[in-house]
């Protein structure tokens, strides 16, 4: 017997909410072939309820109706059209903000607060923001001889297949449909099998926005069966990925041996904070715990490194312990003042909790947290690490959790050495009062962001992606539609009558 697609599941507030589990294809919500897949609830270790999963017949009817959809209706609506109904579907997730965030909060675990104030709020901004470019992608003309015209177009490239994370269900969605729609797009985009249900939420409101059939598929299941299959069909132009470094690579593979796709790869990070002793202790210490804090420390770009001026150090941990305190109020996520609710799953409860072991039997110092929080869900206390050095473990791996490693530095150009010496080069911040230590290092950390007296900030206008195995190509901004679009030349031989 086929599950039905609607399920009604409790919250941990007594609550009930009706969710979708099964495939969006083709303006439908259509029974998988593949296996069904239990979603945990992560602050109570029980079952939610099961989803459907796709199977290779399943990621083909996904891809077959998006590029049907393309090739006869999607490219030959006007890019004031795709802008109107990119606008429309932003006034429904803002009308149903309330229960986007509720399932980000009940499939993710973070505070229902944050993911209504920030995640679904950044995500409405984010189509508005790429709305407003989808009559505003241009060629341009370029002179060369007299006898000919020739001018590029910045074209569509048809099926791009889209393969999001776990921490941010709605936002990293977000991320990859608003510019690839903007820029006459169809779109397969694979949930994680862990956070699905936020995601066929969003499917059902893109039907009644009133898109055509084909241009938003969506589908879940695992890596190794439902992603190798979207990632390695030939009728999918570019994968869009962000998560770890070993799928990024696993990515390019099934690029490189099926039809050579164009990827984008926003991949893992171990971002360095680096604290000059002229910098405002409390206001770096304030950002600075929010910098690794947030999301549970569930983020790529976390500033889960710290690297102190010797002669503040002492001063600096005192303050980001007391704003630690201050900040993170462990608890239910829909509890009105929870700041951390629980980690995403069991097996990364479990990893980061070993990382801390790690950590000790390497010779860092716990100085805050380091154990599990109560006895259900998967809490674990937001922990800080001293006496650390760059060859740790703790200090090169990303542990994925509210784990922060501080060490010392005694010059800036130790420190810089510090922050480089990593795989990874997504983020990196910078304390000070002094202008030109702020250019010198915003300058020499090798990462694709650097903040300054600041921490997190983003805004839909400024791209963001990595340097080396942080991954490559950008989001948001401007520079975001230049990995939805390919550009192609036109040349035109002038009649001699003319």
């Amino acid at each position: 017997m086929v599950q039905p697609d609607l399920q009604t599941v409790r919250l941990s507030n007594g609550k009930e909410i009706t969710v979708h589990t099964q495939l969006f294809i083709n303006n439908e919500f259509v029974p998988g072939h593949g296996p069904l897949i239990e979603t945990i609830n992560p602050a109570t270790e029980e079952v939610i309820c099961s989803v459907h999963s796709a199977d290779k017949q399943d990621v083909d009817a996904a891809v077959n109706a998006a590029a049907t959809c393309f090739k006869d209706t999607w490219r030959k609506v006007a890019p004031a059209e795709k802008a109107r109904l990119i606008h429309k579907l932003a006034d429904l997730m803002e009308r149903d903000r309330d229960e986007l965030a509720t399932l980000d909060a009940l499939d993710n675990g973070k505070a229902f607060t944050v993911a209504r104030d920030v995640d679904i709020t950044d995500s409405i901004a984010c189509y508005r923001y790429f709305a407003g470019w989808a009559d505003k992608i241009h060629g341009k003309t370029i002179d060369t001889t007299f006898d000919k015209l020739c001018y590029t177009r910045h074209e569509a490239l048809g099926v791009v297949g889209a393969v999001i994370p776990w921490n941010y269900p709605t936002m990293m969605a977000a991320w990859k449909f608003a510019p690839a729609l903007a820029a006459g797009n169809c779109i397969v985009m694979k949930t994680s099998e862990i956070t699905p249900l936020p995601a066929y939420k969003f499917a059902a409101l893109v039907k009644e926005a009133g898109f055509p059939a084909g241009v938003v598929n969506i589908i879940t299941g695992y890596g190794h069966t439902t992603g190798s299959f979207l990632g390695s069909h030939p009728l999918v132009s570019k994968m869009a990925f962000t998560g770890s470094t070993a799928t990024g690579r696993k990515i390019m593979e099934s690029s490189s041996s099926s039809n050579l796709k164009k990827l984008q790869l926003e991949l893992g990070g171990k971002s360095a904070q680096i604290v000059c002793a002229d910098a405002d202790l409390d206001k770096a210490a304030e950002w600075s715990c929010g910098g690794i804090f947030n999301n549970h420390g569930q983020s790529c770009n976390a500033g889960s490194r710290i690297l102190v001026h010797e002669s503040v150090h002492d001063q600096f941990l005192e303050l980001f312990i007391k704003h630690t305190k201050a900040m993170i109020k462990i608890g239910d996520p829909f509890d009105e003042d929870t700041f951390q609710g629980p980690q995403i799953s069991k097996g990364q409860f479990e990893k980061i909790l070993n990382y801390i072991e790690i950590g000790k039997k390497e010779g860092a110092i716990v100085s805050y947290g380091g154990k599990r929080w109560g006895n259900k869900g998967y809490y674990i206390e937001p922990t800080v690490f001293t006496n650390c050095h760059n060859q740790m473990r703790v200090m090169r791996e990303e542990i994925f959790g509210p784990v922060v490693v501080i060490a010392k530095f005694k010059t800036i150009e130790e420190a810089i050495d510090i922050a480089n010496d990593s795989d990874y080069g997504l983020a990196g911040g910078v304390y000070t009062t002094d202008l030109d230590t702020a250019i010198t290092v915003t300058n020499e950390v090798k990462t694709g962001t650097m903040w300054v007296n600041c921490f997190d900030v983003f805004d839909q206008s400024t791209p963001f992606g990595g340097y080396k195995q942080s991954g490559f190509g950008k989001e948001l901004g401007k520079y975001a539609l230049q990995e939805y679009t390919q550009v192609k030349v036109v040349k035109i031989l002038r009649s001699s009558k003319i």
